[in-house]
């Protein structure tokens, strides 16, 4: 499910673009904004599904219904793009002084329906499908250590085997047999990907809902607030907490010396022990405390997916002034991703096989190096990710320049695959952090939270979309237009990628400090009538 629900979106992220200003006459300013919306809200959605995965629904339960939400937003796509009525008349089609025809009211409302329809479906699928995957392995379990951290690897290989089909055979598609084909064959995907899904129902292991996250977590700091003038026990065991056949929970969090306030939500106070929004669990708070230390996590990676953001623009910006043919076959614009995926299809396999295995025999850590390690590598690699773009960008310019094509329109005498040095790199970037995200977030999280764990995880991205446009208003404003042209061979679009490798390395040694800062969570598990043994 993962691999075809990747090759839906994928095609359409690297896509849309045209597809709101060659179709739906959507000037260029209102097309960036608008795809950079859609993404950044798809991956905001996913702490929505990672809510109601959580609470109301299981994740399997989560994936099927969103799955079909998807479906239902692609064909009215396909609709809409069919149906002549239901948008306005390309502008390359319009003869004469008229000029081109703006999209409706009516036709916008159902473009902007159908799109954050797929928004919510691969919002929820997002949040739920990783962890209903991982939920197959017990990770109480020490030696399902590495098999977890493994099954996040190859997770992530199948998201980039179905990107690559997205943005090869989709992208083809869409360019050579239109746009209703493309959303029909997208609908006809997410119906596969929940068939498939379903076929194993009766062998998964499946979460319980256990109640409202957030509901728990409002409950720890009313608490906290309400018992905040009770002195703090000196001993933990006399907080509150439920043992044995009390507890409901399979999981009992032990307490941890970060945000000693909070502590004040679990005190005893005998004529309201049974009044949760009084007197919480030292579990209870811990969840929340674990929500707590993970936020700083995730905004010190929001400034990678940042600068990703650009790439996913100027990059294919600067692929469509190169020379794109190889042999007669010339390569889209759009599919310049596919680049860094078939680099990373090779490397996930080689990471996982090799250096893994290598690094476990001089680390003793059974994922080789721990997650926020992980992360940080990514973080570096995409400074350096940055910094290349520069350069790259750099050379691209001095051939302009050289062959006196500056104001030309033809293809420079530049191959594409410059542009690809700087995707190939960032590429590796992600296979260390974005999988390091996905692995921590749900390892930290407590049961009662695995998925909405998760769903933080892809908040980096909805962030980092959102804030790329804000960067480049403010960076226009500042520098005086570095980007204020039309003409990439006329802007100063390396200034502006040396700029962000070196905020970069500021935000590296942000993520040092907020990583050294974190304390990992200790679990008590109680194994059938054994005693309760510390995991930490």
């Amino acid at each position: 499910m993962a691999a075809l629900e990747t090759m839906t979106f994928s095609s359409n992220g690297v896509s849309l673009f045209s597809y709101f200003h060659g179709y739906m006459n959507f000037s260029l300013t209102k097309s960036a904004t608008a795809l950079t919306n859609y993404l950044g809200t798809a991956f905001l959605l996913s702490l929505f599904g990672g809510f109601i995965s959580d609470t109301y629904l299981s994740r399997f339960k989560t994936c099927v219904i969103f799955g079909f939400l998807e479906v239902l937003g692609y064909a009215l796509l396909a609709v809409q793009a069919h149906l002549r009525q239901l948008r306005p008349f390309p502008c390359k089609d319009v003869v004469g002084p008229a000029g081109c025809e703006p999209a409706s009211t009516n036709q916008e409302a159902m473009l902007f329906t159908s799109l954050y329809l797929v928004a919510l479906g691969t919002g929820g699928i997002k949040a739920a499908l990783p962890s209903l995957g991982a939920d197959q392995f017990d990770e109480m379990e020490p030696e399902e250590a590495a098999p977890l951290s493994s099954y996040f690897n190859w997770y992530m290989f199948f998201l980039n085997l179905g990107a690559i089909f997205g943005v090869t055979f989709v992208v083809w598609i869409n360019t050579n047999q239109g746009w209703d084909w493309s959303f029909g064959v997208c609908s006809i995907a997410m119906v596969i990907s929940v068939l498939v899904l379903s076929m194993g129902r009766s062998v998964y292991r499946n979460n319980t809902p256990s109640g409202s996250p957030l509901t728990r977590i409002l409950q720890v700091f009313v608490a906290a607030i309400r018992n905040r003038n009770l002195p703090l026990p000196a001993r933990a065991e006399e907080l509150h907490e439920l043992h044995d056949k009390e507890a409901e929970q399979s999981e009992t969090l032990q307490r941890t010396d970060q945000f000693r306030f909070l502590d004040h939500a679990a005190i005893v106070r005998q004529s309201a022990v049974t009044d949760t929004w009084k007197t919480c669990t030292v579990t209870q708070v811990e969840e929340t405390k674990i929500i707590v230390r993970m936020l700083p996590i995730i905004l010190s990676t929001v400034f990678m997916n940042t600068c990703l953001a650009q790439l996913q623009t100027f990059s294919i910006q600067q692929s469509t002034t190169t020379d794109r043919k190889i042999g007669n076959f010339q390569i889209p614009a759009s599919s310049i991703p596919l680049i860094p995926l078939l680099f990373m299809s090779i490397l996930i396999p080689l990471y996982d096989q090799v250096f893994v295995p290598t690094a476990r025999k001089f680390t003793g850590i059974p994922t080789g190096i721990t997650h926020l390690q992980r992360v940080g590598i990514g973080l570096v690699l995409s400074a350096i990710s940055m910094g290349v773009s520069g350069i790259v960008e750099t050379h691209r310019k001095s051939v302009a320049v050289k062959h006196n094509m500056v104001d030309s329109s033809d293809p420079l005498p530049m191959s594409i695959f410059w542009i690809g040095i700087q995707y190939a790199i960032f590429g590796v970037a992600d296979i260390f952090t974005l999988v390091g995200l996905l692995n921590f977030f749900y390892a930290e999280s407590s049961l009662g939270m695995k998925s909405l764990g998760t769903a933080i995880s892809w908040c980096s991205f909805a962030f980092g979309y959102y804030t790329s446009t804000v960067v480049v208003n403010v960076v226009n404003s500042v520098s005086g237009g570095w980007l204020a042209s039309d003409n990439l061979n006329r802007d100063k679009l390396e200034y502006f990628y040396w700029l962000l490798a070196g905020l970069s390395v500021v935000n590296f040694g942000v993520y040092l400090l907020c990583a050294s800062w974190y304390k990992h969570k200790k679990v008590l598990v109680k194994h059938g009538d054994s005693d309760y043994v510390e995991n930490s």
